[in-house]
């Protein structure tokens, strides 16, 4: 598993105490100094629509004034812009193998990594 971080984030910092309580591993990537490439972003669109995938509550969403700009960027521009600055992109993202976690809520990581999951 690949995850995403950013390593001042809060969240992130939940979501890795919570992956190493449950002592499972992962390559961990600051997520602004190596943003995913525009290939794996598009490979992640077959588990969440490209719009999950913003930090609409980051400043450089807010400095972009993307909240009134983005509809109007097509697919490829919008995967572009995510590609180019790893802090326009919601964290973390756990990649697994069968899909992507984005952002950290507890019980949605749980039912990821539950033993009872195939």
């Amino acid at each position: 598993m690949i995850v995403y971080c950013y390593p001042k984030c809060i969240t992130c910092k939940k979501a890795l105490a919570f992956l190493d309580k449950k002592n499972l591993s992962y390559e961990l990537v600051n997520i602004k100094e190596c943003p995913p490439t525009k290939e794996e972003i598009r490979s992640w669109l077959k588990w969440v629509d490209v719009k999950k995938l913003f930090n609409t509550s980051g400043l450089v969403y807010r400095d972009l004034n993307l909240r009134e700009k983005l509809d109007s960027y097509s697919l490829e521009e919008q995967i572009a812009l995510l590609a180019s600055n790893g802090m326009l992109i919601k964290r973390p993202i756990a990649v697994l193998k069968d899909r992507i976690l984005v952002g950290f809520r507890e019980k949605e990581w749980e039912d990821a990594f539950s033993p009872n999951k195939k």
